[in-house]
Order: structure tokens, then C-alpha cells, then sequence
């Protein structure tokens, strides 16, 4: 199993974190809006506040992202930031984020204002980036022995209906198999994510 393939996670996960700073604002409105902030402001910093959140915070992140998945609608949603020509701008992202339903937009407000809070007053975590890449590589074969077809979704790398859909399909499989995984290997998976996806991503904002 590639590790490079589950990392299709990464753009929502992007948007999670880029959120942190002004989650407290979000939690008011129950709407994201990203639009009026500077993406090198936004940035600068969530790293070490993705370091710092205990695993119980990171993984309020990734049940976000699974209860969300689990939703045909939101799923597309979530699924649209991985196609090439997707509009990863902060407004791009907001309007991602507004595209799910009021409880999926609460959980997330949540998970990441809990994250935020937690980050900022807590102690570095322990934190291993070749075991994260195994446990990835583990869900993968898991969702691989599980789901037929899974892998033909995460080669999948063409912007019609047929890839995306595919591509979708191994994504929310590859979500749904982390579930029975120990917390301690969603929420290091899930960092690991969040850290990669703000430094491959962030030269896109």
C-alpha cells in the first residue's frame, strides 16, 4: 500500500486546521467564514498547535470528519477539496465547510475549538511521523481487504464523474476503517495529517 494514498485526506483536514484561529467566532454563528483572514497569519503557528492538542482533541477532529462522511451529501462535500482544479483558497474552504449540514458544521466548530484551546495551553505531545505513515499504510490495507474496489479509488487520478466518484467511495472507506483503530492511532494518524496537509497545502492559499 503506498503511503502517498491516504494522505487524500489532507485538504479537509487542511481546513480544520486552518481554522483553529478563530474558532471561538465560528462557534457563534454556526457559519465558517475564512475569507477576511491572511492565509501567512492563519498559518503561521497551527503547526504547534496541532503538536501540543492531546490525542482526545485530534480525535474529536477525525470523528468530525468521519460522522460527516458517513452523510452522502456532506461526503461530496468533503470529497470536492481533492479534486486537481478545487478551490483550496480560504473562501474556497469556507464555502466547503458551509456545504455540510448545521451538526456536522457544530461538530466541527467544536472539535477545532476544543483543539485550539487545548493546543495552545498543553505540553509538545510525543509524536512519530514513520509510525503515523504505518498506521496510515495499515488502514489502507484494511480498507483494501475489506472493499472491493477501494484501491481502483485511490489510483484513481481523473477529474470525471466516474473518478471522483471512485476516489470519494476509497475515502470514506479509508475513514470508516480507522474507526475500530485504538485512539492513540487516530489521533496519531490524524496529526500527522493535519501537519502534512498545512505544509503541502499551505503554498496553495
Amino acid at each position: 500500500m503506498p503511503t502517498r494514498n491516504p494522505r487524500r485526506m489532507r485538504p479537509w483536514l487542511l481546513a480544520v486546521a486552518l481554522a483553529l484561529p478563530f474558532a471561538s467566532a465560528a462557534q457563534q454563528t454556526n457559519v465558517i467564514d475564512l475569507s477576511a483572514f491572511d492565509p501567512a497569519l492563519v498559518i503561521q503557528g497551527v503547526d504547534d498547535v496541532v503538536l501540543r492538542a492531546p490525542d482526545r482533541d485530534i480525535d474529536r477532529v477525525y470523528q468530525a470528519v468521519h460522522a460527516a462522511s458517513r452523510n452522502d451529501r456532506e461526503a461530496e462535500a468533503l470529497c470536492a477539496l481533492f479534486d486537481a482544479e478545487a478551490d483550496r483558497s480560504l473562501p474556497g474552504l469556507s464555502r466547503a465547510a458551509n456545504a455540510l449540514g448545521v451538526d456536522s458544521r457544530q461538530r466541527f466548530v467544536d472539535a477545532v475549538l476544543a483543539l485550539a484551546l487545548s493546543g495552545t495551553q498543553g505540553a509538545p505531545q510525543p509524536y512519530d511521523a514513520a509510525a503515523a505513515e504505518q498506521v496510515l499504510r495499515q488502514a489502507g490495507v484494511t480498507a483494501m481487504m475489506v472493499h472491493d474496489g477501494f484501491m481502483v479509488g485511490m489510483a484513481a487520478t481523473g477529474n470525471d464523474a466516474a473518478s471522483r466518484t471512485a476516489r470519494c467511495r476509497s475515502f470514506r472507506q479509508l475513514v470508516d476503517v480507522m474507526q475500530d483503530f485504538p485512539l492513540e492511532q487516530r489521533a496519531l494518524a490524524t496529526r500527522h495529517l493535519l501537519r502534512e496537509g498545512v505544509t503541502r497545502y499551505g503554498g496553495e492559499l
